[in-house]
């Protein structure tokens, strides 16, 4: 898929991978629509790319009367979506199961997983009816392994790499092309909160060793190519290292 000039909703967009694939994909000449609850900082980033290439729309994703409104502001500003990267996620509550905050953990996977399913239900029917799509799914390691004090986290990306295969099985013979992200560790704000827990593995991992934000989004980008195609309904690991030299990441 050529984005030029095409139609590209990212959810979570207002930092971390969201907040560079919206600028990835604008580079690539898509007109991007981002979506975030924090109205500032996707207003802050739009501006940046140029309002005639970027929308900001105000948007919690656990509210699907939200999400509609998003995808049709998205739709009448730059045409049906060709894209849809479902990359809203959050990681709190880190907490043991039987201590956990239960609000707290039901709102992980309001916006994990309802988030997921509102905005691919609302950018669907114009998908369907310009002939495809592509609608990309931020998935995780987490979504294979249990990880201690995690269990919010861990059943919400698990939920996402299946609603992934959901969505191939439904729509992929009727041009949608669904694929799943597993990014491996990032440098974004949720590594922040991950290190400020000192709980697990990956609390003690030194902040080198995570990859820049722009690796996935430069990820995404590829990800809508015929060349990623092999992965339709599975999920592409930038922890392989022959996944990182298909896509030049270095």
């Amino acid at each position: 898929m050529n984005v030029s000039g095409r139609c590209v909703v990212i959810t979570g967009a207002s930092r971390g991978i969201g907040a560079a694939a919206a600028r990835v994909f604008a580079d690539a000449g898509a007109r991007v629509a981002l979506l975030a609850r924090n109205e500032a900082e996707i207003a802050d980033i739009a501006g940046e790319i140029g309002t005639e290439q970027a929308l900001a729309v105000p948007c919690d994703v656990s509210r699907a009367w939200e999400v509609d409104f998003a995808i049709k502001a998205a739709a009448e500003a730059f045409g049906p979506p060709a894209v849809l990267v479902n990359n809203a996620a959050v990681v709190s509550p880190i907490a043991p199961i039987a201590e956990a905050d239960p609000e707290a953990w039901c709102q992980a996977l309001d916006i994990n997983v309802k988030g997921l399913f509102n905005a691919a239900r609302a950018a669907l029917p114009s998908m369907l009816g310009a002939g495809g799509g592509t609608i990309l799914t931020l998935s995780s390691g987490a979504a294979h392994r249990a990880l201690d004090h995690w269990s919010a986290y861990c059943v919400s990306k698990a939920a996402a790499a299946m609603f992934n295969a959901a969505l191939h099985e439904e729509y992929g013979e009727r041009g949608i092309r669904a694929l799943a992200l597993s990014p491996g560790t990032v440098a974004t704000d949720m590594q922040r909160q991950i290190k400020d827990s000192g709980i697990g593995p990956v609390a003690a991992l030194d902040w080198s060793d995570h990859i820049p934000p722009d690796w996935p989004a430069r990820a995404l980008l590829w990800m809508c190519s015929a060349e990623a195609d092999s992965y339709l309904g599975g999920e592409v690991s930038l922890r392989d290292e022959d996944i990182r030299a298909r896509i030049g990441l270095s």
